[in-house]
């Protein structure tokens, strides 16, 4: 292993540009390889992942009139209405086609593009360092999917039908019109930002590792957190109401308490 790692030092910035290269290149395929049997499935995915929240049966509406039965908030529950997309150009569904596909298939092989980035700094660490970054990946890839179903069932959904209903006006002189190119930009955004958003206690471990933050620093702005949590959840849910607000801000903050665990763990 030491042996190993002496040979890797001995190795120049452009020699560890191509071994990236190549780690790269390995996960592009993967992902152009997912992304063609996406393709071919899509009618499959469309009509049953990604317009599933434009129907009143979808899963989320259900339990959210659930929960507000049970907490006695009636905004929880949704009044869903069918806004048919419209697509305004020739190509417009052929290339959220091929959109939808790679956004997929990166989600797929996350695990695997996690797994590529192991092993290029797998040479460059001893034998115990490396078992708690098998884990690492591990975790990383869970709390990213993770990440993405609360994107897709609750952020995504919340935010939708709030902008649809959405009128600034009490004449009724403005009809929305979604367009099938904002209703895939939204729902992708908010899947993918979400994802990345749950990765917070990969981020604090990171910077744990380098020295860059403590648990105590995280305890002593605990309250400094708490305001910028509810204002990032009140920036990705337009809904105004405080119930929707929280129901994204929670999550959110039961990572930053659980971040804290981790730094100190490291910090030991």
């Amino acid at each position: 292993m030491e042996e190993k790692i002496e040979q890797d030092k001995e190795m120049s910035f452009l020699e560890h540009l191509e071994e990236l290269r190549r780690h790269l290149v390995r996960s592009a395929i993967v992902v152009a390889v997912l992304s063609v049997f996406v393709f071919i499935y899509a009618s499959w995915i469309f009509d049953n992942i990604i317009f599933a929240p434009l129907r009143p049966d979808f899963l989320s509406y259900k339990a959210l009139c659930y929960l507000s039965q049970f907490v006695k908030i009636p905004e929880l529950c949704f009044q869903v209405k069918v806004h048919p997309l419209q697509a305004l150009s020739a190509s417009e569904q052929f290339f959220n086609h091929i959109w939808i596909s790679i956004v997929i298939a990166i989600i797929i092989a996350s695990p695997f593009i996690l797994f590529e980035l192991w092993t290029f700094i797998r040479p460059a660490l001893k034998d115990n360092e490396a078992n708690p970054v098998k884990s690492f990946i591990s975790i990383a890839s869970f709390l990213f999917f993770v990440g993405v179903l609360f994107g897709y069932f609750i952020l995504f959904p919340m935010s939708y039908n709030f902008l649809i209903n959405y009128q600034i006006s009490d004449l009724g002189l403005v009809e929305t019109h979604n367009t099938l190119d904002d209703y895939i930009s939204l729902i992708s955004t908010m899947v993918l930002v979400s994802g990345l958003v749950f990765e917070l206690p990969v981020v604090v471990y990171l910077l744990a590792k380098f020295g860059l933050i403590t648990a105590e620093f995280m305890r002593k702005y605990r309250r400094h957190a708490v305001v910028i949590i509810l204002i990032v959840a009140a920036v990705i849910t337009p809904s105004p109401d405080v119930a929707s607000q929280l129901i994204v801000a929670l999550p959110i903050y039961i990572l930053y308490e659980i971040s804290i665990f981790i730094a100190k763990a490291v910090n030991k």
